[in-house]
């Protein structure tokens, strides 16, 4: 390390805010000197009866313990490591409690913290000074103090050598400061860092986020995405019949209204859900849900899509978790008959005790190609709402048709 490392390292503003974490530990560390300074005093008088002071000794320990296993004093520590010693420590997961290591490793943190903080304290207190003053004696400051004294080996007239000892008190402080601090660094990972079962807690967290957002993000691309296609076929539709038809045209664009006041207020409902106000989620909306069946399929029809419904069942008596994405799945399957397929949708719903099963069939338009337009999104989604509801899903081409099958397993409510 070259001489200007050395004394950059030295200045570094790490070197001093790892300094005032030491300080801090400390300044924490101060209660329990003055308790070690009462105690001592109380077993020195020997007229305070010692099974009295050997009690009050026992509480004091006690008290003074506890803080060092409490939850909140290892987040403490940990909001000062990561601000003052720049380590990168994740927040405790929320409701967690520590477990028996977590609370141990936490005690030693602490504890060393409180040790060394008060060593370097005490350093600063006693051996600053000396060196100050032993550096100002070389420009005559308080030269006639130091000059009757001995310090060790040195008198008090070597006052070149007495300057040098006062660099060299500072520039060892410096160093200690450093070190310590740099240990810190090191060991607050291992002693402060997250347990078992918080990584666990931690990872559950961030799964139910992503799955909350794996979520959201399909309900935006089936019902958008389904308001689109019935938007843009009509909108194709009136367009091209609007000198030989204009009746036709006006309904075209009345339906075009509806899709796109309904997606407008879909759109809103998941915003809302992603816009936190005063820190809690927006209301929810009503979801669609098998209930509007008979709509999806009447909208879809007025995109010029035939569809021939089938179905055999109340939706009414279906857990709302399965006809919503029950409904979700018809919604996207007609899309993509609208988008790719070629002549009428079947449509088929059976709804058994056990299951709701359903199935969309309808000719490709290129039997050839496999249709492989339709291998996006919209497939992901379908697979992921079947896969949470523990079901089945075939889908792809079947000849020269496309084949939608699921089957949603259910408990049926009485």
């Amino acid at each position: 390390m070259s001489v200007r490392a050395a004394l950059a390292l030295l200045i570094a503003g790490t070197t001093w805010r790892r300094g005032v974490f030491l300080l801090l530990g400390g300044v924490l560390a101060l209660p329990y000197g003055l308790l070690v300074v009462i105690f001592a005093q109380l077993l020195a008088d020997s007229a305070i009866p010692r099974p009295l002071v050997y009690a009050l000794l026992v509480i004091a320990v006690l008290i003074a313990v506890v803080p060092l296993l409490l939850d909140g004093s290892r987040e403490l520590e940990i909001a000062a490591a990561r601000a003052l010693l720049g380590v990168d420590l994740p927040e405790p997961a929320p409701g967690h409690r520590g477990d028996r290591e977590t609370r141990v490793r936490s005690a030693l943190w602490i504890s060393t913290h409180l040790i060394v903080g008060a060593l370097v304290m005490f350093a600063l207190i006693s051996a600053l000074p000396m060196a100050l003053a032993f550096i100002a004696q070389q420009f005559g400051i308080g030269a006639e103090m130091t000059s009757r004294e001995r310090f060790g080996p040195l008198h008090g007239w070597d006052s070149g050598w007495i300057t040098l000892t006062g660099v060299a008190l500072l520039v060892g402080l410096g160093y200690a400061v450093a070190g310590l601090g740099a240990l810190a660094v090191s060991m607050a990972p291992v002693l402060l860092g997250p347990a078992q079962a918080e990584r666990i807690a931690a990872l559950e967290a961030r799964a139910t986020r992503l799955a909350e957002r794996n979520r959201l993000a399909r309900e935006l691309h089936d019902s958008v995405g389904h308001a689109l296609t019935v938007a843009t076929l009509q909108a194709g539709a009136a367009r091209q019949l609007l000198d030989t038809d204009p009746e036709f045209a006006r309904r075209a664009l009345a339906a075009i209204e509806e899709v796109g006041r309904t997606a407008m207020d879909e759109l809103d409902h998941v915003l809302g859900l992603l816009r936190e106000t005063g820190g809690r989620p927006a209301a929810a909306a009503p979801q669609r849900t098998l209930a509007d069946l008979d709509r999806l399929v009447t909208d879809t029809r007025a995109a010029g899509l035939t569809v021939h419904a089938h179905r055999v069942g109340d939706p009414a008596r279906l857990p709302a978790a399965v006809s919503r994405e029950g409904y979700r799945i018809v919604q996207e399957g007609l899309t993509n008959a609208a988008r790719y397929g070629h002549g009428p949708v079947t449509l088929r719903l059976d709804l058994r005790p056990d299951a709701l099963e359903l199935e969309l069939v309808n000719a490709m338009r290129h039997p050839d190609r496999a249709d492989t337009g339709r291998s996006g999104r919209g497939l992901d989604g379908m697979r992921e709402r079947v896969l949470l509801l523990g079901g089945q899903l075939t889908v792809g081409p079947d000849g020269d048709r496309w084949l939608i099958r699921a089957r949603l397993p259910y408990q049926e409510t009485r």
